[in-house]
């Protein structure tokens, strides 16, 4: 049996609903674990849409490392390295980082290519995977080096928006907690490719 969400998790996944009530989602990827599962339940009800279960954006194999608590791990030598230089991290009887940040990458970027043609340029899609696997995803997307990944942060049903063009990715939101996100639904018309070009002056933000 898996590990399931809790209540906090449950009303999580249940406000997603309400989160996601204005963007456009033409395809679901997740990572085959139940909590996965359980956290896009609602989203995909309210959609009637079906979730295609991707085994590459699965959580991190910690190997020796998995159930342990966290205190019980502050003295191993790993966890410096894990913290301090994790490109060369890989768990006792588990995975590397570098390389979950491979296969992840490669399974993002190929899902995203086979959505724009199934649903034209632009398709807005959902992906549901693992803490450690987004940070490494949006560190690819921001061109940082997986050792900065930890100064990432991704909190538990947060939302993350990239949008992948021919040559570069932009990331629209990162670690979202809240509030209004039609502003990730592509502007250009359905049928034209989004734009690779960045926009140069003339915005404000915060």
């Amino acid at each position: 049996m898996g590990v399931g969400l809790d209540e906090r998790g449950q009303a999580q996944a249940a406000a997603l609903v309400d989160r996601l009530k204005d963007v456009p989602i033409s395809a679901v990827v997740s990572s085959p674990l139940q909590r996965c599962e359980e956290t896009l339940a609602p989203l995909l009800a309210d959609r009637a849409l079906e979730a295609v279960a991707e085994p590459d954006v699965s959580e991190v194999d910690y190997g020796a490392w998995t159930g342990k608590a966290l205190k019980d791990l502050l003295n191993e030598p790993l966890w410096a390295v894990v913290q301090q230089h994790p490109s060369a991290a890989v768990f006792p009887d588990g995975e590397g980082l570098a390389f979950v940040q491979a296969r992840a990458v490669a399974a993002v970027r190929a899902h995203d290519a086979r959505i724009a043609e199934e649903h034209g340029p632009g398709a807005v899609w959902v992906l549901c995977s693992h803490g450690d696997v987004i940070k490494a995803v949006l560190a690819d997307a921001l061109g940082v080096h997986l050792d900065g990944f930890q100064r990432i942060v991704v909190d538990p049903c947060s939302i993350s928006v990239v949008q992948y063009t021919q040559t570069r990715p932009f990331v629209l939101r990162v670690n979202d907690n809240g509030g209004d996100l039609s502003g990730v639904v592509p502007k250009a018309p359905p049928q034209e490719e989004p734009s690779s070009d960045a926009t140069v002056g003339g915005a404000t933000g915060t």
